[in-house]
């Protein structure tokens, strides 16, 4: 303790920010759960009301519930998926090539809202890019609304979502695919590494095994708090339902009715399903390479 007095001065900002700004609020999100609380009045004990009322009296949640898995079940792993391989194919390229190609690619991400240009391609009347384009080949004789008809929706909002998610998990998987020691890989050689997809498994995915694991949480952390992008592309309340998340589920009782304890048991149920797949992936990232 005393050798790392100087280690634990260093950290101690950091600790104290980390305790106030998150180890504080989740605490207090799990105690306001079991409460009735409007913003105005004191909070009220209420024990498991808030998540009775949430499983089994509110079928908006249930949607919401279904969309985020489908959601979350098809971005996650194919973000994740595109950010490895563009990343790994990248890496193979000529420094000045892959400089550029790593700008285009993360492009999208750093361009703030540029996603709204695909309200243009999918506008729902005769001026929309992909209506106009359908109705003088004669594929349809009327425009689709696109972002209005729960059929076409949610694959519209997940193929923009993978459009946007080349970003914070490419660059990493960029530096980490670079830290990697070409020697490693002539020892590879001589160990009996034979091609390319054994030099992947048995030791590019290994050693980048902190890298991947930072990626993968961004990936669930941003499939599952999915709710700006949607909304904007889908309006605040999407027909039917079709594209209610948790999140948007969340903000609608957190920053609209202010039924905070109702809101703050959302967010635990949330965050504990967010905590499971981290767990879930991290048991999966152990048993890479072996």
């Amino acid at each position: 303790m005393k050798k790392s007095k100087v280690s634990y001065l260093f950290l101690a900002p950091f600790i104290l920010l980390f305790t106030v700004f998150t180890v504080f609020p989740v605490l207090l999100s799990i105690i306001l759960s079991f409460t009735y609380f409007n913003m105005l009045e004191f909070p009220t004990w209420i024990g498991w009301t808030n998540y009775i009322r949430l499983f089994l009296a509110d079928e908006v949640f249930l949607i919401a519930v279904k969309n985020t898995l489908l959601f979350a079940v098809i971005t996650g792993p194919v973000s994740y998926m595109m950010c490895f391989l563009f990343a790994w194919f990248i890496n193979e390229l000529q420094p000045k090539v892959r400089a550029f190609m790593t700008l285009l690619f993360y492009a999208p991400s750093i361009s703030g809202n540029v996603y709204v240009v695909w309200l243009w391609l999918f506008s729902g009347d005769t001026y929309g890019y992909i209506n106009a384009h359908l109705l003088n080949l004669g594929i349809i004789d009327r425009p689709i609304q696109w972002l209005v008809d729960p059929t076409w929706m949610m694959p519209i909002v997940i193929v923009v979502s993978l459009w946007m998610s080349l970003g914070t998990t490419f660059l990493v998987f960029i530096a980490g695919l670079q830290g990697i020691s070409p020697s490693l890989y002539e020892a590879g050689a001589i160990d009996g590494i034979r091609n390319r997809w054994q030099e992947l498994w048995y030791l590019t995915l290994p050693t980048m095994r902190d890298y991947l694991m930072f990626g993968a949480i961004m990936s669930i952390t941003g499939a599952f708090n999915a709710a700006g992008q949607i909304q904007a592309l889908t309006g605040p309340t999407p027909t039917d339902y079709a594209t209610w998340t948790v999140m948007q589920h969340l903000l609608d009782y957190g920053n609209v009715r202010y039924e905070m304890g109702y809101a703050s048991a959302i967010s635990v149920v949330l965050f504990l399903v967010m905590v499971g797949s981290q767990r879930l992936v991290q048991r999966m990232l152990n048993k890479v390479g072996s």
